[in-house]
């Protein structure tokens, strides 16, 4: 199966399809500025450590938490605010979710990459938004959406002329608070664009908690060597120094303790996965 022909530039050092991986990590979202900058510093040190390279990750609002009661943000204009902060403090390029077509010329303005919710990736004006920026557009495949049509989404927003595009798997749902991760997936997307598994989200079990979601980390190893394994280009991972005291998706994340362990093992399985990426059985 033929590889996508477009790599993503999240900026001139930072490649998505190159031969070196890249780590998008931090916590779900912008808590405060001191721990960003403990989570940021520490991640990318182990980045570095481990030949990967870095992308700060954070969340300026959790526009689709469970329930109307869960933390969703400290407010756009501090959570940015934070954000370029720790850009210029670390840096290092930043990546954010955007939820509404208004939002991606102001979120632009601060970081590198437009991060496109996966229940948000058919929504064309959305797309165009996030394209017309002329900054990089992370795309995460919706639950529901098959891995051959993502090629779609891509399309729109490469017909705003902005070629830096990637696609992002994150497990299909099947209801029950549950969801699968489908590793033909993988390279079937990767036709069209560069992928980045997100292994937080992939564990994560929707609205699982009675009115918030929540998640199986134990199982976040296995399914990280997997797709891994397929050789992909990026992976998109959630940590706080304590998950259980994170405003969102505290479940799901790695714990920053156990990131450099973590990040050691995701590369060497991503190594073997490039030494076979182009065998082929027919």
């Amino acid at each position: 199966m033929e590889k996508f022909t477009q790599p993503m530039h999240v900026t001139k050092e930072v490649v998505l399809g190159s031969d070196k991986p890249v780590l998008f990590a931090g916590p779900c979202a912008v808590e405060s500025f001191d721990i960003c900058m403990e989570i940021g510093s520490t991640v990318k040190e182990i980045a570095e450590k481990h030949g990967f390279s870095y992308v700060f990750k954070a969340s300026f609002d959790k526009a689709n938490r469970t329930s109307s009661s869960s933390f969703r943000s400290i407010g756009m204009d501090q959570s940015l605010a934070v954000l370029e902060r720790v850009g210029k403090a670390l840096n290092v390029p930043l990546v954010t979710d955007i939820h509404e077509s208004y939002q991606a010329a102001e979120v632009a303005a601060v970081v590198d990459v437009l991060q496109i919710p996966a229940f948000l990736c058919r929504q064309t004006d959305l797309l165009l938004a996030a394209g017309n920026t002329g900054k990089a557009v992370k795309i995460k495949r919706g639950q529901f959406m098959a891995p051959e049509d993502m090629q779609y989404a891509v399309s729109k927003v490469r017909s705003t002329g902005n070629q830096n595009v990637c696609l992002t798997e994150r497990g299909f749902s099947l209801g029950y608070h549950n969801l699968v991760v489908d590793m033909r997936g993988l390279p079937i997307m990767r036709q069209f664009a560069p992928v980045v598994f997100d292994i937080t989200h992939s564990i994560q079990q929707p609205g699982g908690m009675g009115g918030s979601s929540g998640g199986q980390r134990e199982f976040a190893p296995f399914l990280a060597r997997a797709a891994a394994a397929t050789g992909i280009d990026g992976f998109f991972i959630e940590t706080h120094p304590e998950p259980a005291k994170a405003l969102s998706d505290g479940p799901n994340m790695i714990p920053l303790a156990k990131m450099d362990e973590f990040i050691a093992m995701l590369k060497e399985a991503w190594v073997l996965g490039r030494k076979f990426e182009n065998f082929k059985v027919n």
